[in-house]
């Protein structure tokens, strides 16, 4: 049997636009002698459609192109992911569902078992959970079919809870030859590793062969790389399709053989570290601005620093140079690199670039305010008039041209409030949200030695310490710790979620810490008011960290 298993990058909501991609897929499959073609999960409408699937006119549409697939089937039989109605047992309406379709017909239905409702997921909001666990027979073989979830189980990057179920192991029990999963799972920087671990030791524990179809591309905040994968019964990695991109790859599965792979390089390399970051930053933003309908142009504000150079790159990958909008705005505190390292980035990466002084804007506002101001001293208020008029100027470039402003704050910056409401945090996106300061770092050297193999980030703008610019030879240490001491706090409260007393180590000190998980906790109605941002770690700010703003706990003071 010759098994092709595809990822698509498929928009939420364009149905028919996805179904479309399904029969294309469908088609060449079967010209191509395949007898069975795998896509991912939630493929017609999909991944995550969210509170569209309250909306009856939704569903209706994703119904009636499962039966257009289903019925387009012929020789070649199809396993799909979509959203199907539950119209016989009590519960919610739908269920997220895998469809085996042959011939014209539909083979069976398996519903996802295990339904996630931790960080970005909700789907007990939407689907009834499966109520019969099954094996299905279909080309002389049981198959044992799961639905993303039920295949981590127990298995996920943080385990909010555990499952009492184990789809896999019943699948099993009931004598199924092979386990297949289809998926929308979403990338995060250290989950490649971490999930091919877990299906190939799924593989050796069951003693049985395992597809794994995973979603490509990205939707709003998340960002999902592929990579789906093929592995024996010994858990040897039999195949590995693109990280990032759609790819398709094909098995023979036949008895003795077992599985083997068709092609002569049938294990996709998985990017580095540095490298699989910047990837993910440049499918998030060109998916964003292409699958939302934005004219493809976008304004930055060029600081000379690091993060605005990062964004710079990032969006010259993912659009163009002739679509990217570099802007300048010195003050009266700007370095003289402010300027000059700005307009040696854009000349590197051929984007069009503007300066625009905002000194006299900014003395115009002073003069304005000097009646109120007058004998209070410079202050934080003073500092951010500079950062709200470039936010303004930006805005109004935007408005003007209709390039969309990308934001260019990093994830180390919002989570303790060092950035402006309506100043330096406008922007439609923020592309960096969920990047550390250290690993802007990281990603901008890898991307000068490894990438265009030259000094396209000027290596002042590395090298240089960072600062607001804001106040006179102002450096971001003058408020927050050294940004490997913060960027380690930070991630271990943020995202491994440890408790305080155990943050503190010989490499944080006590008073370190609490430093850093107040700002945290008192500065969640700035990120509550942030642009959207691309999700890259395993809890980002954004739908999968729900904090109060009115609260008064936090965990040291």
């Amino acid at each position: 049997m010759r098994i092709r298993i595809q990822q698509i990058n498929t928009i939420v909501g364009d149905i028919q636009g996805n179904a479309d991609a399904v029969l294309n897929a469908l088609q060449k499959a079967e010209a191509e002698g395949a007898d069975l073609l795998i896509l991912q999960e939630l493929v017609v409408c999909g991944y995550p459609p969210l509170d569209l699937l309250e909306r009856e006119a939704f569903n209706r549409a994703v119904f009636h192109q499962n039966e257009r697939i289903a019925s387009a089937t012929g020789e070649t039989g199809l396993l799909f992911g979509t959203v199907v109605s539950n119209s016989e047992h009590p519960g919610r309406p739908l269920y997220n569902a895998a469809v085996l379709a042959h011939r014209g017909e539909i083979v069976d239905e398996i519903y996802k078992t295990l339904l996630p409702t931790y960080d970005v997921f909700d789907e007990s909001r939407y689907f009834e959970p499966n109520p019969d666990i099954h094996i299905t027979e279909w080309a002389g073989r049981k198959w044992g079919i799961t639905v993303c979830e039920d295949i981590w189980n127990n298995q996920n990057e943080y385990n909010y809870h555990t499952y009492g179920t184990d789809p896999a192991a019943k699948l099993k029990e009931q004598g199924a030859e092979i386990l297949v999963n289809i998926s929308a799972s979403p990338f995060s920087k250290r989950k490649p590793e971490m999930r091919e671990d877990m299906l190939r030791r799924h593989s050796r524990r069951l003693k049985i062969p395992l597809i794994y179809c995973n979603q490509t591309g990205a939707n709003t905040e998340l960002i999902f790389d592929g990579g789906s994968t093929v592995s024996s019964a010994s858990g040897e990695l039999v195949l590995r399709l693109a990280s990032f991109e759609e790819d398709k790859g094909d098995i023979t599965w036949s008895e003795p053989e077992g599985i083997r792979a068709v092609s002569s390089h049938p294990v996709a390399e998985n990017p580095g570290f540095e490298e699989r970051l910047f990837q993910a930053l440049v499918l998030g933003l060109r998916d964003y601005v292409q699958k939302s309908g934005m004219p493809q142009r976008v304004v930055i504000g060029l600081s000379g620093g690091i993060d605005s150079a990062l964004t710079a790159a990032v969006a010259v990958e993912a659009l163009g140079a002739d679509n990217v909008m570099g802007v300048t705005m010195p003050s009266r505190f700007s370095s003289e690199g402010s300027v000059s390292d700005s307009q040696k980035l854009a000349d590197n990466l051929g984007i069009t670039f503007h300066e625009i002084a905002i000194r006299e804007i900014y003395d115009t506002f002073l003069d304005a305010l000097d009646p109120l101001f007058r004998d209070s001293g410079f202050g934080v208020a003073e500092e951010n008039i500079q950062s709200r008029a470039r936010g303004a100027i930006l805005m109004a470039i935007s408005n003007k041209f209709g390039h969309m402003l990308l934001n260019t704050g990093n994830k180390s910056e919002l989570a303790v409030g060092y950035c402006t409401l309506y100043g330096d945090m406008a922007g439609g996106l923020s592309v960096l949200s969920d990047v550390y300061k250290t690993e802007v770092f990281a990603i901008s050297r890898w991307l000068n030695e490894f990438f265009y193999k030259k000094e396209v980030i000027p290596r002042s703008t590395i090298e240089k310490p960072p600062s607001a610019e804001l106040r006179p030879d102002q450096k971001d240490t003058d408020s927050l710790p050294d940004y490997d001491i913060l960027d380690g706090i930070l991630k271990a409260y943020i995202e491994d979620q440890i408790p305080a007393e155990r943050i503190t180590s010989e490499k944080f000190t006590p008073g370190q810490v609490n430093e850093v998980l107040c700002m945290v906790d008192r500065n969640e109605y700035k990120r509550r008011q942030a642009a959207p941002g691309l999700r890259v770690s395993s809890k980002a700010f954004g739908s999968g960290r729900r904090l109060p703003i009115v609260q008064q706990w936090t965990e040291m003071r």
